[in-house]
C-alpha cells in the first residue's frame, strides 16, 4: 500500500512512501497513517486539525446528512476522462456504491479509495457499480485515477453540488485553510473555486430505485466505513 507520507512541516499529508507490511483491513491502514501523523506532524498542526474536527462535529452536520431510507438525488457528473456518468443509468443495472472523498491530497481518502479499488471485481461480479466523487477539478480527478489505478469512475463534483444534496458539505475553518496553504494544499486550485468547502468523507449504497440502503458519514476524516462490511449489502 502506498500513502502520502508525512513530513515535519505537514498538516495531515506527506510524501509518498512504501509501507513494508500492508495491514489486512482499511481500519488498520488508517491507524497506521494516524500513528505516522502522531510521530512526524508538528503538535501545533495536529491541534489545529483536531480543533476543526471537533467544531465540524459540534455543528450537527452528521445528523443532517442523507439517511437510510431516503431517496438519493439523481446526478450526472464528468469522470476522469471527461465523460458524463449518470446515476440513473448505473442504477438501471443494479445497486450503486458512492464514495465521497475530500481530495487526492488526503492520505485517508486515498487509502480508502484504494480499498474500494481492490474490491471492484467483487462489486462488478454481483452486477453493482462504484463511483468516487470529490469537488476536485476533472484534471485532478484524472491525476487521482491515474496515480491510484482506479478503474471505476472518479467524478468531479464542481462546487460540491451533488455532495450538498446529500447534506455533506461544510466550510473549512479559516485557521485550517491557513494551515493547508502553509503545507501546499491549495483548495482553490484543486477544486477550481474559492469557496473553501469540502464534503464529509462518506459512503452510500443505493438500491435500484435510488433509495439509500447504507449511509456512513463522519466529521472525523480519519474514520471510514470498512468496505468489506458494506459489501454484505451487495
Amino acid at each position: 500500500m502506498k500513502w502520502r507520507g508525512i513530513s515535519l512541516n505537514s498538516g495531515d499529508t506527506a510524501d509518498t512512501a512504501e509501507l513494508e507490511t500492508a495491514p489486512s483491513s482499511l481500519r488498520d491502514k488508517l491507524l497506521e497513517i494516524k500513528a505516522g501523523i502522531v510521530q512526524y506532524v508538528r503538535p501545533e498542526n495536529q491541534t489545529i486539525n483536531k480543533r476543526a474536527v471537533s467544531e465540524i462535529k459540534a455543528s450537527g452536520i452528521e445528523q443532517r446528512v442523507l439517511f437510510v431510507g431516503a431517496k438519493a438525488p439523481e446526478f450526472i457528473l464528468n469522470d476522469q476522462h471527461g465523460r458524463p456518468v449518470s446515476s440513473v443509468e448505473l442504477l438501471a443495472k443494479d445497486k450503486l456504491v458512492i464514495n465521497f472523498y475530500r481530495g487526492r491530497w488526503c492520505p485517508f481518502c486515498m487509502t480508502e479509495l484504494e480499498a474500494w479499488r481492490d474490491l471492484l471485481p467483487q462489486i462488478e461480479a454481483v452486477g453493482a457499480s462504484l463511483v468516487a466523487i470529490s469537488p476536485q477539478t476533472m484534471k485532478h480527478g484524472s491525476f487521482t485515477a491515474d496515480q491510484h489505478k482506479s478503474r471505476f469512475p472518479v467524478l468531479s463534483d464542481s462546487g460540491n453540488q451533488v455532495a450538498r444534496q446529500f447534506g455533506l458539505v461544510y466550510k473549512v475553518p479559516e485557521y485550517q485553510r491557513e494551515l493547508y496553504k502553509a503545507v501546499f494544499i491549495n483548495l482553490q486550485l484543486l477544486n477550481g473555486d474559492d469557496s473553501g468547502e469540502l464534503p464529509l468523507p462518506a459512503t452510500y449504497v443505493l438500491d435500484r430505485e435510488g433509495t439509500v440502503i447504507f449511509a456512513s458519514a463522519n466529521a472525523d476524516y480519519t474514520l471510514r466505513s470498512e468496505p468489506e462490511e458494506v459489501m454484505a449489502l451487495l
